[in-house]
């Protein structure tokens, strides 16, 4: 697709089902296939991540039958992934949640993996990780840049151990030494070094740890223990809507219309970025929980001055939120924007510059002060997925806006501009 044209919209508003959760769908496909027996995945995404961690655990020697799109049957391993070859070369492109946790998996098992992603993956901080498998004895090298992929995983086994593990990067590392930290020789334990970001998605990791029979101790996401276990399937495994996917349609009903009803995701939620309609609450929005859904509507949105560490894909709308808010908005202790899909800080800084916002970038928040009215403006996403669903909410304040590289959104949600198109009210 070309650069696409969002022309002024009115208002969104209707009923839209949400596609399963990223996080969720990565993390199941994994357990599923380094655990007993057999399971199905309903509602897994049908996404380029999601894609790209199937195709690698096939490629590993995992047995899948395809029902169709969101539904599958994996048959797990019983333990370490079956890789057989004696060298493997994984092109895992831009997928941070598919790269880091096989990264773990594979010095599990046996065999030689080159693992790599496309030149932005090749800039995005990994030594935390990989120091963190080497104390347990896992043998990885960086092939190019000290620190970064691609690298070199020769996969013997892990006895285990006691390790420290800097938490203030990225939650992703944690999560990806606690799902494989039961299948080491003797188990770990995890002292978390500094200040802890994401730990909602913690949460996410160690409640589906549980639903496949592992148990996971700790003490205030600071002291992390994992007793040597066995993975069991629970059968059935349901991947619930993505939290993150959801923020945008929440924020457009918070703006205008008749309000929008998210299908697929209720306060029950495993996934952290819940907490957006808790944020949107407290901007003015309306918001409803219901079984299985979310109703929001409109309110006299106002500006808020919070930290936001613990949700920071979600935070990126709020942002967007803050143009259509009276007053100045502050989103605090969002460092890690910096090692996503791009400098997000910087992004977000030079687009909302565009439609007329007055900013204040620091190195680890952001100001935002909205126009009396906001402009038009062609819209770089940076090959960022969330750039591209975010802007196209600025029509909802009735100017058209351009999105560069609207493919983007394939990485979690193939769907989001005809979704968009569908509740469009002009």
């Amino acid at each position: 697709m070309s650069d696409l044209i969002i022309n002024p919209v009115l208002s969104l508003s209707g009923i839209v089902s949400l596609p399963g959760s990223k996080s969720i769908s990565n993390r199941s496909l994994l357990l599923a296939a380094i655990a007993n027996g057999t399971t199905e995945i309903i509602n897994l995404l049908d996404s380029e991540d999601t894609t790209l961690m199937l195709n690698a655990l096939i490629e590993l020697g995992i047995q899948v039958e395809k029902i169709d799109a969101n539904r599958l049957i994996l048959e797990g391993a019983s333990g370490p992934l079956p890789a057989k070859e004696k060298q493997y070369m994984l092109d895992l492109g831009l997928a941070g949640t598919a790269l880091r946790p096989l990264t773990a998996a594979l010095t599990l098992g046996k065999g030689l993996f080159v693992i790599d992603g496309n030149s932005r993956m090749r800039e995005r901080p990994i030594s935390d990780l990989v120091q963190g498998l080497q104390q347990l004895g896992g043998k990885i090298k960086f092939l190019q840049k000290e620190g970064y992929p691609p690298i070199e995983v020769l996969g013997t086994g892990l006895d285990g151990g006691n390790i420290s593990l800097p938490g203030n990067i990225s939650s992703q590392y944690l999560t990806s030494i606690l799902m494989i930290a039961p299948l080491t020789n003797n188990g770990v334990s995890i002292e978390v070094t500094g200040s802890q970001v994401s730990k909602p998605y913690l949460d996410i990791t160690i409640e589906m740890m549980r639903q496949f029979g592992v148990k996971v101790t700790h003490s205030d996401y600071k002291y992390f223990d994992v007793e040597p276990q066995e993975y069991q399937s629970p059968g059935e495994f349901f991947v619930e809507g993505d939290a993150s996917s959801a923020t945008y349609f929440l924020a457009a009903g918070a703006i205008s219309g008749d309000g929008i009803t998210v299908k697929g995701l209720d306060e029950n939620s495993i996934q952290g970025d819940l907490e957006f309609a808790h944020v949107l609450k407290a901007m003015g929005g309306i918001v409803e929980f219901r079984k299985d859904e979310i109703f929001v509507s409109p309110g006299d949105l106002t500006a808020i001055d919070m930290d936001l560490n613990h949700i920071p894909d979600a935070a990126m709308t709020v942002a967007i939120l803050a143009l259509f808010a009276t007053g100045t908005t502050t989103i605090r202790n969002i460092q890690n924007w910096r090692v996503k899909e791009t400098d997000r800080l910087y992004a977000m800084s030079q687009e909302l510059r565009k439609v007329g916002a007055k900013i204040v970038e620091g190195e680890d928040y952001l100001t935002i002060t909205p126009p009396e009215k906001l402009k038009p403006a062609i819209i770089e996403t940076y090959g960022d997925h969330r750039m591209a669903m975010c802007f196209s909410l600025i029509a909802l304040a009735g100017v058209a806006i351009t999105i560069k590289d609207p493919n983007c959104v394939s990485k979690t949600f193939p769907r989001y501009f005809e979704e968009f198109d569908r509740l469009t009210h002009r």
